[in-house]
């Protein structure tokens, strides 16, 4: 018999999740329905008890649904996702080519745009350490949860914008300049876990086992990510 798999994910994850999900169903036989939200509102609506299979989100997140109760079993990890720097298509390109001419960038740059994931909380940590908060406060623009940060930069509400790279290379409105270099990189670990009131449960991990096979390395590639 059939199942029908539900899940909640981060939006990070959303297009490779869907590419995956549809190569299992075509496999499996399975119905596989992942909504993608905002990392914080997946997080608290498993926490709030709404009946998932599963969730995807940053590995600390999974960790600590693990912690509270609401996943069962280990955190299974997925893919590895770097943050990348991005501008509205056809404006000037700035060097990012070290920490130091990011650091140029961001203060040169009208408006900044990261998210209310985890690149984003490295950025604030980043401007910190920079210190350059003060200078930069009135011009940072965080996108709501749920939003991408290409969508700012595409309609133009920000020039300048850090996120995974995953969220910025498929827009046709957006040029990714590159990924942070070496010396203030950021990689983020999304890990799967099985819900505590998961209908499906042989079913989800069947599915997370063809996940994390070497066969979908490549298509995790094409989406800016490395196997984890």
């Amino acid at each position: 018999m059939n199942e029908r798999i539900t899940g909640i994910s981060s939006m990070a994850t959303r297009q490779l999740l869907a590419d995956l999900a549809r190569a299992h169903a075509e496999r499996s036989g399975d119905t596989v329905a992942i909504e993608a939200v905002g990392g914080v509102d997946a997080a608290r609506r498993v926490q709030a008890g709404e009946p998932f299979d599963v969730v995807v989100l940053a590995s600390d997140a999974i960790d600590r649904l693990i912690a509270s109760g609401h996943l069962i079993g280990e955190r299974v990890d997925l893919v590895r996702s770097p943050v990348a720097i991005a501008v509205r298509a056809g404006a000037a390109r700035p060097d990012v080519s070290s920490g130091d001419a990011v650091r140029r960038a961001v203060l040169a740059a009208p408006r900044i745009g990261y998210s209310t994931g985890p690149s984003g909380t490295h950025l604030q940590r980043l401007f910190e350490r920079w210190g350059i908060v003060e200078q930069i406060r009135s011009r940072i623009v965080q996108a709501p949860g749920g939003v991408p940060v290409a969508t700012l930069i595409a309609r133009g509400d920000v020039e300048l914008g850090f996120q995974q790279l995953s969220e910025l290379m498929h827009l046709d409105d957006v040029d990714v300049l590159g990924l942070l270099p070496p010396d203030i990189e950021f990689v983020t670990t999304f890990s799967a876990g099985l819900c505590a009131r998961a209908m499906h449960v042989a079913a989800v991990r069947a599915m997370l086992a063809f996940m994390t096979s070497p066969e979908v390395a490549d298509v995790k590639r094409r989406h800016g990510m490395e196997p984890a």
